[in-house]
């Protein structure tokens, strides 16, 4: 049958399954969305207040349910307002596929009005892009862009069409999409016996878990594998819930602001296996003392990161879910007791603590997770609120933290909340932001109102764009900056405005009351929450040393 372009981007989006997407309409983009409002009860568009939130919004949905999200814009700055969500779904594996309309054919590469080079500008953040100049390769275009997306590592995928192409009409044929394997084909038989050995040899293995988990869906192996094994547990930002944040073996987060437990365990384990992790400097502190009396064993669909910032001993590519499957046939059940007693003493020598009075992040953190039971989904913004939810949070399943880790973007958290509630509509779902954080997007609070989620925004407020305030005072001699933001702005009444319902809290009981109103009430609110400027996350490892140099409060007074 004889379709326009416009009419063939809906239909290969209806034959992927997309029944969401993101987006803000313009005039290069307006074929396509004529034909979406044809489409309304097949495919629901989510009006953002800035592309920008559109793209996190496909970004957290996508996050939170395996599938790929989509966002549309239209050309010119409607194009690059999406550039930092491709950025950041591409520094974190996210399956996405924007698609952004341009003018027309005859008119590109002449500076006509809103063109921009989009494909070039976001080559080296996609996974691939395309510019579609012909109709009848459309179609196809878009198929592989889903394909790709989604296929291996997953990552983000850019499709410009011109304006032309999207009224230009051509035969179209549906397909069936089918659903695409695991990678296999590239676990050997060989890096399987050389990995069961070397775990088989080990008397202090210590298990590192990263978003790769999560991607893979490897939950139930990875509880086998650690079990057979029987290593202690340490995770990465992103791969939170891949195992239970509450098991005995579970020691936190690795790294810069992980647990003294976890770095001093992973500084003297013989056998490090890093599963689904990229090894990133965040992670690693100084990379020539990282593990340094470990031998390296690493799992990864990727072959690009192996070697690429700490040198393996051995390695295996490929689906994590595959590997783990396959090898927890092979593994026999270890025993560890001595080690894993000297772990658990860490544990109990070195826990995450904070004041026990007055208004602070972590306190925040943890009154969340007592009245959400620990079943909410937490997403984040990126600063001193979002380690504090790493920390204190206690995530037992996958997709239950939607955070930026690679690229860090604040402003993201949002945008992507709403993605996330509207792909989960039965869940409690929470973004924690600090004030800096919020400041940057909080126009998203009028989509989330638009739309009636019943998203809660909570703001650690203490004035100050805390992390960096945190380095000025332990590293730039107490020299803030353009770190304070000491104006007058305020938040509740900028919530009503908005159509959503605010609540200021400035100590425990009043933050109580608030968040358990905000559980209740079924629409967007916004709790502010009043914290102290110097608040810190603890431990810390200052840049350039090695990860068992961590420190905290007390040991900075010594």
């Amino acid at each position: 049958m004889q379709l326009t372009g416009a009419q063939i981007v809906i239909e290969c989006l209806k034959e992927q399954g997309v029944d969401t997407v993101f987006g803000y309409p313009g005039g290069a983009i307006l074929n396509v969305y004529d034909e979406l409002y044809k489409h309304r009860h097949e495919i629901k568009h989510v009006l953002t207040s800035h592309e920008q939130g559109a793209s996190h919004a496909a970004d957290g949905y996508a996050r939170s349910t395996g599938k790929v999200g989509v966002c549309l814009a239209t050309s010119g700055p409607g194009a690059t307002n999406l550039v930092t969500g491709i950025a950041t779904a591409y520094m974190d594996s996210v399956p996405m596929v924007a698609i952004t309309c341009n003018v027309g054919v005859s008119l590109l590469g002449k500076d006509s009005f809103q063109e921009i080079d989009i494909a070039g500008i976001t080559t080296p953040i996609t996974k691939h892009n395309f510019i579609v100049k012909d109709v009848e390769k459309l179609a196809e275009t878009i198929r592989r862009a889903f394909r790709i997306a989604k296929k291996g590592r997953p990552g983000p995928v850019l499709v410009d069409i011109p304006k032309d192409v999207t009224s230009n009409q051509t035969d179209f044929c549906k397909r069936t999409i089918q659903q695409e394997e695991r990678c296999q084909s590239t676990i050997t038989e060989e890096a399987l016996g050389q990995a069961v050995e070397m775990i088989r040899m080990s008397r202090k293995p210590y298990l590192f878990v990263g978003g790769g988990a999560v991607i893979s869906e490897a939950s139930q192996e990875l509880m086998e594998f650690v079990e057979k094994v029987q290593a202690p547990v340490a995770d990465s930002l992103m791969g939170k819930g891949a195992f239970d944040g509450n098991h005995s073996l579970y020691t936190g987060m690795l790294g810069m602001h992980g647990t003294k437990t976890s770095n001093y365990g992973v500084s003297e384990c013989d056998l490090l296996i890093g599963v689904g992790v990229r090894f990133s400097d965040r992670v690693t502190g100084n990379a020539k003392k990282f593990a340094s009396n470990a031998k390296i064993l690493q799992f990864d669909i990727d072959p690009a990161e192996i070697n690429k910032n700490i040198v393996t001993d051995a390695h295996i590519i490929g689906d994590i879910k595959e590997i783990l499957a396959q090898l927890n046939q092979r593994i026999e059940p270890q025993d560890h007791r001595e080690w894993i007693q000297k772990i658990m003493e860490y544990k109990e020598k070195y826990p995450l603590k904070y004041q026990d009075t007055g208004l602070s992040g972590p306190y925040l953190i943890e009154e969340i997770y007592r009245q959400t039971k620990g079943d909410a989904v937490m997403v984040t913004e990126v600063g001193q609120h979002q380690m504090w939810a790493a920390q204190f949070y206690k995530y037992k399943k996958p997709r239950t933290l939607i955070t930026s880790g690679g690229l860090g973007t604040m402003g993201y958290g949002l945008g992507a909340a709403i993605g996330v509630q509207m792909a989960n509509p039965g869940k409690q779902v929470i973004n924690i932001a600090g004030d800096g954080c919020f400041r940057m997007n909080m126009n998203e609070i009028a989509t989330a109102v638009r739309q009636k989620l019943p998203l809660i925004q909570v703001v650690v407020n203490n004035h100050v764009l805390g992390m960096v305030r945190q380095w000025q005072t332990l590293f730039y001699e107490e020299h803030y900056s353009a770190t304070v933001l000491n104006d007058s702005v305020d938040f509740v009444k900028l919530a009503e405005a908005m159509g959503a319902a605010g609540y200021r809290a400035a100590t425990r009981e009043e933050f109580k009351e608030a968040f358990a109103k905000a559980m209740e009430s079924r629409m967007p609110v916004v709790i502010d929450c009043m914290i102290d400027s110097d608040d810190k996350v603890w431990p810390m490892v200052a840049p350039g040393a090695a990860i068992d140099e961590a420190f905290d409060e007390d040991d900075k007074k010594e």
